[in-house]
């Protein structure tokens, strides 16, 4: 790839790695993000054959198989590599094209792969058959010297899933149990999900401790803050409604009506004699 950038002048072949070793660390944990990544650097070097890759790559791992195709059939064209053949018939698969993925596991192109390729463009088959609805095929495509060898390779745990995962298409549980327990011999990186498979097949269930506890806790929570609140809005009503009445009841004092025949013309000023009281003020005033 260094190689290839050296055609760049200097400051845009810098742009166009900075872009491309995002797309790399970035493709198995965030492909979206890588995929943003490798479409600067397409805009920026759309002649570099490493650059396509990677778009194609990005592409692929995001689900846009038609433009994946079209930038490995670009890198193909520029290099005259079949290395890309087994993911070029994986993505005439996520067309929904399995026929042809199938042809392209019978061209002479498979021919020139090295043992590692020639493996995925079993698997690619394999995935193909099943997709067609051709269980039984794509047990007797996936069976071959590579998967009855007791050796690891990159690809063995791979294989010995697949071949798992098709037995047990077919029924065949006691034995797809045997080659999952395999798979997960051969999975140093933890590549595929043998282990849960294993489990399923054993009836093991496992429990999310954490999201146990989260979900009990937040319920209490919600209750908590909900009976808090509702506390706060009783208190400030009572704090509202109580200095209005008893500063209602001390500012007008009760009036007993006198009978008619003792009214006269002068005020009774026995009503000063009494002390004046200031109302009441509570804490909101």
């Amino acid at each position: 790839m260094r190689q290839e950038l050296m055609s760049l002048p200097k400051g845009l072949a810098d742009d166009v790695a900075r872009n491309l070793v995002m797309v790399a660390q970035l493709l198995d944990e965030e492909p979206d993000r890588a995929y943003e990544y490798s479409r600067v650097a397409l805009r920026l070097a759309s002649r570099v054959a490493a650059v396509r890759e990677a778009a194609g790559f990005a592409s692929y791992a995001t689900e846009r198989y038609a433009e994946a195709l079209a930038e490995f059939r670009a890198t193909r064209r520029m290099t005259g590599t079949v290395d890309l053949w087994p993911v070029m018939a994986d993505c005439e698969r996520g067309l929904g094209r399995p026929e042809r993925a199938l042809e392209m596991a019978g061209a002479p192109e498979v021919q020139k792969l090295d043992r590692a390729g020639q493996v995925e463009m079993r698997l690619v088959a394999a995935g193909a058959r099943q997709d067609m609805g051709q269980a039984e095929a794509a047990v007797v495509t996936l069976q071959s010297s590579e998967l009855a060898s007791s050796a690891v390779h990159p690809w063995t745990a791979r294989l010995r899933y697949a071949y798992a995962d098709a037995l047990l298409a077919v029924g065949r549980e006691s034995e797809a149990r045997d080659w999952f327990a395999k798979a997960l011999e051969a999975d140093q990186n933890g590549t595929t999900d043998a282990s849960d498979r294993l489990a399923q097949l054993d009836g093991v269930a496992f429990v999310d401790a954490l999201e146990e506890e989260t979900e009990d806790v937040v319920p209490d929570t919600a209750t908590a803050e909900v009976a808090s609140a509702d506390s706060e809005v009783r208190s400030e009503v009572r704090s509202e409604t109580q200095p209005e009445s008893e500063s209602e009841s001390e500012s007008e004092p009760e009036l007993k009506p006198e009978p008619e025949d003792d009214v006269t013309d002068e005020a009774d000023p026995s009503f000063l004699d009494a002390p004046f009281k200031e109302p009441v003020q509570s804490d909101e005033d």
